[in-house]
């Protein structure tokens, strides 16, 4: 079985089709850097092409279109996640230390915390009033609005420092960012941490939003960074949030391909993969149960505990996910026989978890044989792969979440480098590969 480039197997005008896709992608990121963003472009992007739309507060969304099919027959599924690790404030964040005002963190997701400081962040949030007014909050994007970052320590001073881990140099405590440096003017004002009451002044009079307010508040901290092309070929792109907005966005360009499917499908753009997929705009909620009950009574006026058993039985499903391309500076976490390339097409894993496999979800073979086969019919680029060396590493997507419904299903989807960074690379090509696989098993 010899490897290929992905590059290699697609045909000239693919190969355009490729670069303007990427172009829409890059797009998507800079716009999509937090769950309802996402969401909110899927719904525009989908518009009047679903026959249903599911959404819960902007943060979980599900798009069906009908198949020539019934729904007991089963749906063609794909859930990819629109959540991504990040810094998110603190209920009470808001404090002023050695004339600086900051904001205090809890981070969201598995990190390098060392990969954060130092770097321009963005602002981005819901503000829920205690009358329910909601205020969106979105500060560091345009050229012209400041960046938030968090201060590391100069070298002259980091000898201490430079001794530790680098799990433990810097602590997830002091991932706190710089909001001000500025007293408020006032020459009677008694207030001891003027800096702070000069950032409450802006947040108040500019923002109409009150120190309380933070309690009912989602803010993340993301990169304030654009997504950029990589190499002087141009072939890859980087940028925050691929894991797993590239799924995502796949997903939604092979739906926008879609005609008349045979089997009715679901898009599914999920919540709170990177912290378990906990909660009730996580896949481990019953959402989607409670969404096939609704179709089939919307659709064929049957929504009784045989018609959903029978439904969710006859599904068949990709998770898709993104999985750890080989990094040539680090190929020995790796096994390199096993492991996935950038740029080599959409990656199959038929298993994740960790550790002799444990908290995750195995395809079986005949499932896995069906999936080559729509894939090789479609002349899709793919390669078979699993994450990182047996007990060097491993993870987890939301695939066991669809199998515990009797959903069948498999992990599919693009490669990564720098994965859960603030810059992570991915490759056109596999993002091309990503779309039309997924298309393809839509149409099966």
């Amino acid at each position: 079985m010899k490897l290929k480039s992905a590059w290699e197997k697609l045909t000239t005008s693919e190969r355009e089709e490729c670069f303007r896709i990427a172009e829409r992608y890059k797009n998507f990121l800079n716009e999509a850097k937090t769950e309802w963003e996402a969401v909110r472009y899927a719904e525009k992007r989908l518009k009047g092409k679903a026959d249903k739309v599911f959404k819960l507060k902007e943060k979980i969304i599900g798009i069906a279109i009908k198949g020539k099919r019934s729904l007991k027959d089963g749906l063609r599924i794909v859930a990819a996640h629109i959540d991504a690790p990040r810094i998110d404030l603190k209920v009470r964040p808001l404090y002023e230390k050695h004339g600086i005002a900051l904001f205090e963190t809890h981070y969201y997701g598995g990190i390098k915390k060392y990969q954060w400081v130092n770097t321009p962040l963005a602002l981005h949030g819901k503000i829920v009033k205690e009358s329910g007014e909601i205020i969106e909050w979105k500060v560091g994007e345009e050229n012209d609005e400041p960046v938030f970052t968090i201060p590391d320590l100069l070298p002259h001073l980091a000898s201490k420092q430079m001794e530790k881990k680098a799990s433990e140099f810097i602590k997830g405590e002091d991932l706190d960012i710089i909001v001000g440096n500025m007293p408020i003017e006032n020459e009677g004002e008694k207030e001891k941490e003027r800096v702070k009451a000069e950032i409450l002044r802006v947040l108040r009079e500019k923002y109409n939003i009150d120190e309380e307010d933070f309690v009912s508040s989602d803010i993340e901290a993301v990169p304030a960074l654009k997504a950029r092309d990589i190499g002087l070929d141009k072939s890859m792109i980087g940028g925050y949030g691929q894991d797993d907005r590239i799924c995502a966005f796949a997903g939604i360009e092979a739906i926008l391909k879609l005609e008349e499917p045979e089997h009715p499908v679901l898009l599914i753009l999920a919540d709170k993969e990177e912290i378990g997929s906990v909660g009730i705009s996580g896949l481990e909620s019953n959402i989607l149960r409670k969404w096939v009950i609704e179709l089939l009574e919307d659709w064929e006026k049957n929504s009784s505990n045989s018609a959903v058993e029978k439904t969710l039985w006859n599904s068949k499903a990709i998770s898709a996910d993104v999985d750890a391309a080989i990094n040539p500076i680090f190929e020995d976490v790796h096994d390199v026989k096993n492991a996935a390339r950038l740029g080599y097409g959409v990656v199959i894993s038929r298993f994740t978890g960790v550790r002799g496999k444990a908290g995750g979800s195995e395809a079986d073979a005949e499932f896995t044989a069906w999936i080559r086969r729509i894939f090789n019919e479609n002349n899709v680029p793919w390669q078979a792969a699993e994450l990182g060396k047996v007990d060097e590493g491993g993870g987890g997507t939301v695939a066991k979440f669809l199998a515990r419904l009797g959903i069948e299903v498999i992990d599919c989807g693009p490669a990564l480098l720098s994965m859960h960074s603030p810059f992570e690379i991915s490759s056109k090509a596999d993002l091309f590969s990503a779309i039309k696989g997924y298309k393809a098993f839509f149409e099966s």
